[in-house]
């Protein structure tokens, strides 16, 4: 039986191969450990970071909710007694409260609330109390035909004092109503679906929250064709020459520029050809459409650079046009990521003021606006406002109203993200 002869460098492999020596055993621990201290780095990054957001997010809130409610006396009004009258007809329509009016139920109002509480007490009723009975009239004509107990807002001194400020002698009133039950802090609602108001008791944010919608609204419409349609110029179409060089640096340099110069921008141009429409929401979106455009531009492009040489390939071999690869393939695949760009633009118009201020949308506006040429306010505008009243009512407020921004926020952020993950196409 014949051995077999094993090839020189078979044998010998394994005095070839190299041996792990202490220097490269302390090199790789070495290795071993900067990778495990870099993870815990990031790790302790990314906690510091949700920690910096949980106390941001707690503190809006334990400030906030108090924001969402109001001090309230409960007064209890006789309507068939009072001499009120008014059908479901009138009582619902645009007019009544101007009815109810007319009919003196500011003096009913007051005459009850001081036999039921007392001279003191009535007088600590807010002067429009007597507005919410209206809207409980307007939304339950029947109310009218029997007596009932309805919450009206009290003055902001009686609110103060039940917060341990004003006062004693107020303070001692606030005690005396909340142990008798006739004051208490409710949720309000009316807070959701009121405008601004000198008192905190009486503020709303539907005004506010209106004109963000519109402003936004017209910004998008303006902002996103007009980016995506400039980066599949500039991507597909545009010659390579210094003048398109020169527009990709402006547009990457207007990127950068502070917002205060877009509303320069909006008030040198937009309210010199439209002077009747300052504070309108047509005019702040088409503003803030300014600064968005750039945005949306850069992000565009880096999606269509992102899309594979190979689709563009594939759709012209198969006898498409240039327009249809372009509009039926490229676009469709780079959409995710135009929607990304588009989602951080929006977020940073939604919480700009400063373009805002320039052209007129700081102003006190007592009624929801009517349209996109209405004079308008926005959610940052009226934060703004509020934190620089001195009544310390609007500090909570304030605080409600950056908890209803933020949820705004999301809202909008979440119907992109939707929209882009439905767009996305995996390759």
């Amino acid at each position: 039986m014949s051995s077999i002869a094993l090839p020189t460098s078979d044998v010998n492999a394994d005095s070839s191969r190299p041996t792990r020596t202490p220097t490269f055993e302390k090199r790789l621990a070495r290795r071993y450990r900067d990778e495990r201290n870099f993870r815990l780095l990031g790790l302790a990054a990314v906690g510091f970071s949700v920690a910096v957001l949980v106390f941001l997010l707690g503190n809006m809130l334990m400030n906030g909710i108090g924001g969402f409610q109001r001090a309230e006396i409960a007064v209890t009004i006789d309507f068939p007694e009072s001499g009120i009258t008014g059908d479901a007809v009138s009582l619902t329509a645009p007019s009544a409260t101007q009815a109810l009016e007319m009919q003196g139920l500011p003096d009913v109002v007051a005459f009850y609330a001081e036999q039921q509480l007392g001279p003191d007490a009535a007088a600590e009723l807010s002067s429009e109390g007597w507005r919410d009975l209206a809207t409980a009239l307007a939304a339950d004509p029947t109310l009218i035909e029997r007596k009932a107990t309805f919450e009206l807002a009290a003055s902001s001194a009686l609110a103060a004092a039940m917060r341990g400020e004003g006062s004693p002698s107020v303070q001692a009133l606030a005690v005396r109503l909340v142990s008798e039950g006739k004051l208490a802090r409710n949720w309000d609602w009316g807070f959701l679906t009121r405008s601004d108001a000198t008192s905190p008791q009486a503020v709303g944010i539907w005004g506010a929250l209106k004109g963000t919608m519109l402003t936004m609204l017209v910004t998008l419409v303006l902002a996103f064709p007009i980016g995506v349609l400039s980066a599949l110029y500039l991507e597909e179409y545009a010659p390579r020459n210094r003048w398109t060089d020169l527009i990709e640096v402006s547009i990457s340099n207007l990127a950068a520029v502070p917002s205060i110069i877009f509303g320069l921008l909006g008030l040198a141009i937009f309210l010199a050809i439209f002077p009747n429409l300052r504070s309108a929401p047509l005019i702040g979106g088409m503003t803030l459409a300014l600064m968005t455009m750039p945005v949306i531009v850069i992000s565009g492009r880096n999606a269509i650079k992102a899309v594979p040489p190979s689709i563009r390939d594939g759709a012209l071999a198969i006898g498409a046009s240039p327009v249809q690869v372009v509009f039926h393939h490229v676009l469709p695949l780079a959409m995710p990521g135009m929607l990304t760009g588009t989602i951080i633009g929006m977020a940073r118009a939604l919480g700009e003021t400063a373009p805002l201020l320039l052209i007129g949308m700081r102003a006190f506006v007592a009624t929801p606006p009517d349209g996109f040429t209405s004079p308008a306010t926005v959610l940052p505008m009226q934060i703004f406002l509020w934190s620089d009243e001195i009544d310390r009512g609007f500090v909570e407020r304030t605080s409600a109203a950056i908890i209803v921004l933020l949820v705004f926020l999301l809202a909008m952020n979440g119907l992109a993200i939707y929209l882009r993950n439905k767009f996305e196409k995996r390759w």
